[in-house]
């Protein structure tokens, strides 16, 4: 009956040729007014809609005139979902005797590199183990107790306090790591519980950075230790934070901050008063700002990377981060981001099976004589310093001797 003229409407359709595109023609289109990539061969005009894009335009933006395959599969947990945002934006596809990768990128490279990804899914390396990150999330609600306990039974005399801002500087660095999870959408398959429970444990987190002309950049790696940490999170992210939820209206995130300066008031004014819970509080950021930058910051500052705008998405990472040893303090005290290429190249694989994808991430840097860098815990920090001192030198000879 209407079985077979529906297969010929769709037999019809089928038969539509898609415009197809060279790479030369592709490549044109990287202006920030004018984008396209490509992913799986297929071309997207994103110019409208990447304004709209929820990892943010700059993102989506920089692939403009690119293959994006690798990195749409590497930030995207639900590919089937995700590509039903993308009907209306493909135009087209690359011609056949095009190749897959741009500006004569490794295909070699990239088709190992999927590969490994595909083995890495056949270990059910992406599947999170919940109990895992239940632990995590027990242990910091159990280090926010003994703060108060601590409190409670011992008075708030000079010892209880700093043993107590410690604990809660801890637990506030800890908290940092697990909401890094859910915000990477590593734990849960479904994108809303990520987002509902990375919400929960840390409020909600925006920020930026801004670099000042008149600071000199030359002594950076003196001053790096009083004005960088401790400035960061107690001064500049809670106030700018803050006024950005209320400019951009977010009234959500708001009432998430304000949740945890209640609690934290409602627990600590009991004791300190006031002023004395407001300066608690900010010795207890001045702490926690000390853990967070370090880091943060050991793995991707330090790199020494060369103007190659047009790499392979392995290379890219690979260049642009390093490794610090494992051991069990390591995993903890830096969340699993020792594991910094590994979380670089699976950006949603939970953390807990980072050192288990590590040696397959060896053995292709191997295979194509590409550095796996991995360093002591003490030296990736010092090495922080060294860069800081290098790159200060460099601003200066670029500003000061000209």
């Amino acid at each position: 009956m209407g079985k077979g003229g529906n297969q010929g409407e769709g037999a019809t359709e089928r038969e539509t040729p898609m415009p197809t595109f060279s790479w030369e023609e592709i490549q044109k289109h990287n202006l920030r007014t004018d984008k396209w990539l490509v992913i799986d061969r297929k071309v997207y005009n994103i110019t409208k809609w990447s304004s709209r894009h929820p990892g943010g335009h700059r993102v989506i933006g920089h692939y403009a005139g690119e293959d994006a395959t690798d990195a749409f599969r590497a930030f995207h947990r639900d590919l089937d979902f995700v590509r039903k945002f993308m009907k209306p934006l493909l135009i087209g596809e690359l011609a056949p005797e095009e190749p897959s990768q741009d500006h004569g990128k490794n295909s070699q490279i990239t088709e190992d590199f999927q590969a490994l990804r595909k083995t890495a899914e056949d270990m059910n390396l992406f599947e999170s183990n919940h109990l895992f990150f239940l632990l995590l999330l027990a242990h910091i609600i159990v280090m926010e107790s003994i703060a108060w306990f601590t409190i409670f039974y011992f008075g708030n005399g000079w010892v209880p306090t700093v043993i107590t801002a410690f604990v809660l500087a801890t637990s506030q660095a800890q908290a940092g790591w697990l909401q890094h999870d859910y915000g990477h959408l590593s734990v849960f398959k479904k994108s809303t519980w990520n987002h509902v429970v990375h919400k929960f444990i840390i409020g909600h987190l925006k920020y930026g950075k801004k670099k000042l002309k008149y600071l000199p950049y030359n002594h950076q790696h003196e001053y790096f230790f009083l004005i960088g940490p401790p400035l960061l999170i107690p001064l500049y992210f809670q106030y700018q934070i803050i006024m950005t939820m209320i400019v951009r209206k977010d009234w959500v995130d708001l009432a998430w901050a304000i949740s945890y300066y209640a609690r934290f008031f409602i627990t600590y004014i009991p004791f300190y008063g006031v002023l004395g819970a407001i300066i608690f509080l900010n010795f207890i950021r001045f702490l926690e700002s000390h853990w967070f930058v370090w880091v943060t910051q050991m793995n991707h500052i330090v790199m020494e990377i060369d103007r190659e705008p047009y790499r392979d998405w392995f290379s890219s990472q690979l260049a642009a981060t390093c490794n610090v040893e494992q051991s069990f303090f390591n995993d903890w005290f830096s969340g699993h981001l020792n594991f910094q290429i590994e979380h670089h190249l699976f950006p949603t694989m939970p953390r807990h099976n980072f050192h288990k994808v590590a040696p397959l991430v060896k053995s292709l840097c191997a295979k194509y004589g590409i550095e796996y860098q991995e360093k002591p815990l003490l030296r990736a920090l010092q090495d922080i310093i060294r860069s800081l001192k290098k790159s200060g030198e460099l601003w200066l000879d670029a500003y000061l001797h000209k």
